[in-house]
C-alpha cells in the first residue's frame, strides 16, 4: 500500500503547523519549507480545511492554523479521511470490479483484514507522535 502525495503533504503540513502553535502560518511558507508545488499544496489545505483539521482565515494577517491541539489527532483517521480510496486491491470496488474468481478467493479478505489492521496501528499514534521530535521545532528558513 502506497499513500497519495496528497495524503503525504496533509500529513506533512499538520506536523508543520503542529510545529508552530504559537502563530498563523501561510500556504507559500509550507510549500517553500517542503518544496512543494503551491498549486498542489493549496488543494490539500482546502481539504483538510473543509474536515475540520485547519483554521484558515483570509486577508492581510490570515493565514492557517491546527484546529485541534496535535495530541488529540489520530493518524490513522486522517489518513482514511485523506486517502481517496482504501481500495487496495480491484475487488474491492464493486463499481470497476472485473476479477472473475472474487466469488470464490480469500485473498480479498486477508488484505482487508491487513488494511484495517494499518489504520488501526497508525491510531495508536497522534500528530503529536508524528512530529520530529517534541522539543525541537522545525527552524524557520531565514
Amino acid at each position: 500500500m502506497q499513500l497519495t502525495s496528497f495524503t503525504d503533504y496533509g500529513l506533512r503540513s499538520l506536523i508543520y503547523l503542529a510545529s508552530k502553535p504559537e502563530r498563523i502560518c501561510s500556504v507559500k511558507e509550507i510549500s517553500e519549507y517542503y518544496n512543494i508545488s503551491l498549486n498542489h499544496l493549496v488543494k490539500v489545505i482546502h481539504r483538510l480545511a473543509q474536515l475540520g483539521y485547519i483554521n484558515s482565515s483570509k486577508g492581510k494577517g490570515g493565514g492557517i492554523k491546527l484546529a485541534f491541539s496535535p495530541s488529540s489527532m489520530k493518524l490513522g483517521d486522517i489518513i482514511e479521511k485523506l486517502e481517496p480510496n482504501m481500495d487496495i486491491v480491484e475487488c474491492f470496488n464493486k463499481n470497476t470490479n472485473s476479477c472473475r474468481i472474487t466469488n470464490s478467493c480469500q485473498f480479498k479478505h486477508f488484505i482487508k483484514e491487513a488494511s484495517e489492521a494499518f489504520i488501526k496501528t497508525l491510531n495508536n499514534y497522534t500528530l503529536e507522535d508524528a512530529m520530529i521530535t517534541k522539543t525541537i521545532q522545525i527552524k524557520d528558513k531565514l
